[in-house]
């Protein structure tokens, strides 16, 4: 059963460790099938030099495991809610990588400090407020707080990425953390200057119309 998609999912939760994004066997990536409407989750607690696409699991969108011989994830309740509350959104990525989440841990937005955040971003990086693990408390807090940003700091927990896709949504991940590190650094230096809001919308506007090829908007 959506054995394509499961070799995706397997190959972008390899992507995390190889960026640097998570430690060990935290973080994940899901992606929702749009003709089944079936989640493709990393199970829980795996290694991943342990993870291979037959150990991907298959899900509902009520939590029930369709496929699969191992737990999913346990934040799979949290990838559900958005899922199910967010049409928009096909893929999702949790991690905990380090710069990013020095910001979540003081419960502090990311500001646009740089054109790469006007570009990707569209506007600051949220922080969403603190939600206890373990049900959809997270999920209804990334609801709540992510507006229309693909990504969303966790206070005292990680980072959240959204997209219409699964690749996507591991593209923002990746760039949350490259601008939370440049902008952690800048702060040693000095205070960097906020760009105009007008400045911002007519940069994401021009990055979303204008960057990739026609054939293929993925960033580079």
């Amino acid at each position: 059963m959506l054995e394509e998609m499961k070799e995706l999912i397997c190959k972008l939760n390899l992507e995390l460790p190889r960026q640097r994004l998570v430690a060990w066997t935290s973080g994940n990536v899901s992606g929702r099938d749009v003709k089944t409407g079936y989640v493709a989750i990393k199970p829980s607690g795996v290694l991943y030099e342990d993870l291979f696409p037959d150990k991907i699991v298959i899900v509902d969108l009520d939590g029930n495991v369709v496929e699969g011989k191992m737990k999913p994830s346990v934040d799979t309740p949290t990838h559900l809610y958005v899922y199910r509350h967010m049409p928009r959104v096909n893929g999702i990525v949790h991690t905990h990588s380090n710069y990013a989440t020095a910001f979540a841990a003081l419960g502090l937005p990311i500001p646009v400090y740089l054109t790469a955040i006007a570009d990707e971003f569209g506007g600051e990086i949220p922080c969403g407020g603190y939600a206890p693990i373990g049900g959809e408390e997270i999920g209804r807090e990334i609801v709540r707080s992510i507006g229309d940003s693909p990504a969303v700091l966790m206070k005292n927990h990680g980072v959240f990425t959204v997209g219409k896709d699964p690749v996507s949504a591991l593209k923002a991940a990746v760039t949350v953390e490259d601008v939370a590190k440049t902008v952690f650094l800048s702060l040693l230096l000095g205070t960097p200057e906020e760009i105009p809001p007008q400045e911002v919308r007519r940069a994401h506007k021009r990055y979303l119309e204008k960057y990739g090829q026609a054939d293929d908007d993925s960033a580079s």
